[in-house]
């Protein structure tokens, strides 16, 4: 059975053009999150929270995921992808040596509730050719678990209650989990997936028995996760996946193993010639 190691509580912060978060990242945080960078969470029912969004921007050396619990969120890149993504859909972009997107609300009022994870590439990885996933919530593999909660597997292979479930990505090299767990009032769930890894819950709506909303569980290594949830069940994200023992160097949207190549990604970006060929890939997929 996995224990828990430690809870951390998600800091509000600001990102993008003033839109507020909660997000559970940092260099203090890097090993007790690993494979995975960062954790943001929006939820507000105020436009004035969200509707700055996030404008065009660069990232290189990690992967994006955006999964959207209510309201609509669109992506556009410089690979031509556009869309619009709402309750249960999920976009997987691997920034690999560049993309530049940008991530803006389509509402103007109501509640905006969704999440975007950042999960590192290992250093042979950083530089492949970026890529775009969009997955709609009807793919995503679903289990009802026996009081009224529901299981919703996104990422990995995953045995809920003794029955197996796989989410609709294909297996790439840092072995995902990831699974959104609602559980109704003292209900309890028993998950199991790659034994040999940590796992993290993070609690957005109600509370564990050990894990109150906006806090961040870290599990140890085990065979079992269970998770019983409170009086008012509880809402959560599990993840997990293989660590990368290598170093991490980030610098804002940039995430590589060392000072020299965070370097070389300022530059890059700062580089008129390297953006032109960027987005004349986008021009061309028009």
């Amino acid at each position: 059975m996995r224990e828990l190691l430690q809870v951390i509580t998600a800091r509000p912060a600001q990102d993008g053009d003033g839109v507020k978060i909660h997000r559970l990242a940092g260099q203090r945080l890097h090993q007790a999150l690993n494979p995975f960078l960062m954790i943001d969470e929006i939820n507000s029912d105020d436009a004035t929270d969200y509707i700055g969004g996030f404008p065009e921007h660069p990232h290189r050396g990690f992967e994006t995921i955006t999964y959207m619990k209510a309201g609509r969120m669109r992506h556009r890149d410089h690979m031509g992808n556009e869309g619009v993504i709402s309750a249960g859909d999920v976009q997987w972009m691997t920034a690999g040596a560049g993309v530049l997107h940008s991530e803006m609300p389509e509402q103007e009022h109501g509640l905006l509730h969704g999440f975007q994870i950042w999960l590192n590439l290992p250093g042979a990885e950083k530089m492949k050719p970026a890529a775009y996933q969009e997955i709609a919530s009807a793919d995503v593999s679903e289990q009802s678990l026996s009081n009224g909660g529901m299981a919703r597997v996104i990422a990995g292979s995953v045995t809920i209650n003794r029955q197996l479930q796989q989410g609709p990505l294909p297996e790439i090299s840092t072995q995902p989990i990831f699974v959104d767990v609602h559980l109704a009032g003292n209900e309890t769930v028993e998950l199991s997936f790659n034994a040999d890894n940590p796992a993290l819950v993070y609690v957005y709506q109600g509370a564990t028995d050990s894990i109150d909303a906006r806090q961040l569980g870290i599990y140890t290594k085990g065979n079992t996760l269970q998770l019983h949830a409170g009086a008012s069940g509880a809402g959560m994200l599990v993840l997990s996946g293989c660590p990368i023992e290598e170093p991490v160097v980030q610098y804002g949207p940039f995430v590589m193993n060392t000072p020299e190549e965070i370097e070389r990604a300022l530059k890059d970006f700062g580089n008129p010639q390297f953006l032109n060929r960027l987005t004349s890939g986008r021009k061309s997929n028009q």
